[in-house]
Order: C-alpha cells, then sequence, then structure tokens
C-alpha cells in the first residue's frame, strides 16, 4: 500500500494540505485561502515569473513562459488540467485529484484568467478522480465552463497534443510538431496543457504569494523499490537523493532508475546528488515526473532495465516506425542481456541506439526507452559485460518475459470520501 508522508515543518503552501487521506470539500478549500480575492493575472504572471515554477508534467518547462506563450497568440485560448498519468510509478497526479480537486480547479480558473481562456478541461484515465472532479464541479459552479474528459490509460495519453487530439473527439495518440498546442491545440484554438500539480501550484502561489519561492521550489514525489512500501510525500529542492532512500526505508540503495521510465538508472554514488533539476541534468539524469525507484543492494539494474523498457516496448502507440521497431529491438536485447543470452555485440548495439534513436518518434517514449539503455551501460558497464557470461541470481529467479514488469506498478493513496480519523496517514518524523 502506498503512504502519504506529510512535510516537517508544514507550511501553507504545500500541495499535500492539511488531510491528505480524505477529498477535500469547498468549504476546506475556501478555509485554506482557495476561490479568494488574490493578485489579478498579471501580478500573478510576475510572481510565477520571479518564483521561477517549473512544470510538473515531466519536461520541466518554466510555467511563466508557457502562460505567456499562449497568452500571446491571442484569439480565445483553452486550457487544460492534464491528469493523466502514463508513468507506472508515479501517482502523485491521481492522488492529486481525487484528494484535492478544488485545488487544480483554481489553478486552472487563474491559467484561464493569466491567459484569457474561455473554456476548461481536466483530462484523465481515473475513474476515481473524474467522480471526485465531477463533485467539486458542482460543489462550485466555476466562471470558466470545465468539462471532463477521461481517456484510456496508457503511457503517451499525457503527451500534450495526444491530449489535444483525445479532446478533440480523436485518438489519445502523438502527433508530429509543429504545430505545438499552444499554437494550435483544441478545436485549432492556442491551448495550454498544462500538468495538475503545476496547476496546483499556481493556485497556492496566488493565495499565498509570498511563499511563491518555497511553492516553486517544493515538489511531490513518489518513492518506490527496495524492500518498503511505496510513498508518496513533498520535498525542497536540494534534498539529497540519499536522504530520501534512508527516508523512504532504502538506506543502502545500490542506485535508482529516475523520473519514471525518462531518467535513466543512476549508481549508489550518484545518490548523493541534490534533488533539483538542474543539477540531475548536467548528471545526465532527470527528475522528470518525480518518481524515483530506489534499487535493493541485492537487486540487478540489468532486470531492472529489463523491465523498464519492456514495459516502453509495450506501451508503444505503433504509430511511428522508428519506435515499434527501436523500441523491439532495444527490449528484446535488454531482455537478453538479464536471461544471460545475449551475443558479445549487445553492448555496441545498445550503445549504437541509445546515441542515434532519440528525436525520431512523435513522442518522447523511444527517448526513454534509448536513455535507459544508454544509462545502463555507462553505470553499470561490468554488470552488462558479466550478463554476457550468464544470468546473475536475481534475474534467473525473476526474468522479465515472467510478468516482472508489473513491479514498477504503484498504487495510488487511499483517499476517503469523507473525513474520518482512520483516514489519517502517518506523519515520518525528519522527512524534509
Amino acid at each position: 500500500m502506498t503512504t502519504i508522508r506529510l512535510p516537517t515543518p508544514r507550511c501553507p503552501g504545500s500541495v499535500l494540505g492539511a488531510a491528505p487521506g480524505v477529498t477535500e470539500s469547498v468549504e476546506a478549500y475556501r478555509a485554506t485561502g482557495g476561490y479568494a480575492d488574490t493578485p489579478g493575472p498579471e501580478a500573478l504572471l510576475r510572481h510565477l515569473a520571479a518564483s521561477g515554477l517549473r512544470g510538473r508534467g515531466g519536461a520541466g518547462f518554466p510555467a511563466a513562459v508557457k502562460l505567456r506563450a499562449v497568452r500571446d497568440r491571442g484569439g480565445a485560448p483553452v486550457v487544460v488540467a492534464n491528469g493523466e498519468e502514463g508513468e507506472p510509478g508515479s501517482v502523485k497526479d491521481r492522488w492529486l485529484l481525487r484528494a484535492r480537486p478544488h485545488l487544480v480547479l483554481d489553478g486552472l480558473a487563474h491559467a484561464a484568467a493569466v491567459t484569457g481562456a474561455v473554456r476548461g478541461y481536466v483530462y484523465l484515465s481515473d475513474p476515481e478522480a473524474a467522480a471526485r472532479v465531477r463533485g467539486a464541479l458542482a460543489e462550485r459552479e466555476p466562471h470558466l465552463p470545465v468539462d471532463v474528459v477521461e481517456t484510456a490509460r496508457t503511457y503517451v495519453a499525457g503527451e500534450e497534443s495526444a491530449v489535444v487530439r483525445r479532446i478533440d473527439g480523436g485518438p489519445a495518440l502523438p502527433t508530429a510538431k509543429p504545430p505545438r498546442p499552444f499554437e494550435r491545440g483544441v478545436g485549432g484554438a492556442p491551448t495550454l496543457v498544462s500538468n495538475v500539480e503545476t496547476l496546483a501550484r499556481i493556485a497556492l502561489t496566488a493565495a499565498h504569494p509570498d511563499l511563491r519561492r518555497t511553492i516553486a521550489r517544493s515538489t511531490l514525489v513518489t518513492l518506490s523499490g527496495g524492500n518498503a512500501d511505496p510513498v508518496l510525500t513533498e520535498v525542497p529542492y536540494g534534498v539529497p537523493l540519499r536522504t530520501l532512500a534512508a527516508a523512504h526505508g532504502t538506506p543502502e540503495a545500490a542506485g535508482a532508475l529516475m523520473g519514471g521510465l525518462f531518467g535513466g538508472l543512476i549508481d549508489a554514488r550518484a545518490l548523493d546528488l541534490p534533488l533539483e533539476p538542474d543539477a540531475l541534468a548536467a548528471a545526465g539524469t532527470a527528475l522528470g515526473c518525480g518518481a524515483i525507484r530506489f534499487l535493493a543492494a541485492d537487486a540487478c539494474p540489468v532486470g531492472t532495465a529489463a523491465d523498464a523498457v519492456g514495459h516502453l516496448a509495450d506501451e508503444s502507440a505503433r504509430q511511428c516506425g522508428v519506435c515499434v521497431s527501436g523500441t523491439t529491438a532495444i527490449r528484446d536485447t535488454v531482455h537478453a542481456l538479464a536471461a544471460g543470452t545475449a551475443g558479445p555485440e549487445a553492448p555496441d548495439r545498445l550503445e549504437r541506439w541509445s546515441q542515434g534513436l532519440p528525436g525520431r518518434g512523435a513522442c518522447g517514449l523511444l527517448d526513454a526507452a534509448a536513455a535507459t539503455a544508454g544509462s545502463l551501460l555507462r553505470t553499470f558497464p561490468e554488470l552488462v559485460r558479466s550478463h554476457l557470461r550468464g544470468p546473475c541470481p536475481d534475474c534467473a529467479a525473476g526474468p522479465p518475459g515472467d510478468g516482472r514488469g508489473r513491479r514498477l506498478v504503484v498504487a495510488v493513496p487511499e483517499v476517503a470520501d469523507a473525513p474520518a480519523s482512520l483516514t489519517r496517514l502517518p506523519v515520518l518524523k525528519g522527512t524534509p
């Protein structure tokens, strides 16, 4: 079961709120400063720019720049709260929509005010979250017309062009760029597609502009792996990954799979890196969606990489030939490594693919598979070579083909409909 750890010290700018195990009512949300008179759109945009808030969907693009780009296109823009969470190791977006739908809707309204949007959408694949969002809309009808659009959950369904395509009545599949949604999106209008955590932080910034830096430099993370239960918590930028591993319950982690399936593998030495987007990028990895899977001391990184690329190959949209062939080739080669049946040419092939395939698909799925393979070669070269002689005990005990990739999936924390003492989740003392 996934538990929630409340940050200490607490602050009004926390996305987790006061009772993360309960769906927040409109009255409770208003009591925290939500839906109140706040700085106007231009003032809010200045606060967001000064705070340095980045998107929390994975790419980390500056939120103020994205808002301005849609605003400056003119016309009748559209704003979309993107809650489609395709990463198997991430739960933050579905939890946020289930527990704090008003916070997301408030952020969507502020984004509409900044961009001049005339219509909004909440886009998701989680039926429970959809019910909570519809309930929140019924509690407080927003000035902005908002529709809830559901889709099937896939890895690529949350990619921004896939979001636009699905809202317009098509399949949730990425399209070629340009145009990008800010240029021509839903119904041909300039469209802001923003992750729900980003919108939540926009709402918090509007309510507490004095805390803008704290709000912008804190982030939700999903911690899993090792032999401990998964944890959803909120931490400030700068916390060492090693501290998070200890807080999660994996103090002797051998490394981690970073950013969901986008940041690749790191070893134990890299756990001294701070949880900060630029520092992680400089080290060749990524924060991504904030999902971190720690490797237990006895876990094999080759097996973890096989799980990851196997999942990505299964999730390919199968509309780009290079993605279908590339992810399949990477999967088959890494699976052969894990099984101890790969030929001596396998590392060279993976290196060539890791260098040559990124950027050639319509979305980032192929890039993620290539990055995972490349990080395995760079970070654990001796283990790769040893698997050419035969599988290690960990891989032999559970080869990727037996469904082991399901280990990457993390369950969403339970969120009750109404306040009750049993829904209060534990606080981990010392959590940053």
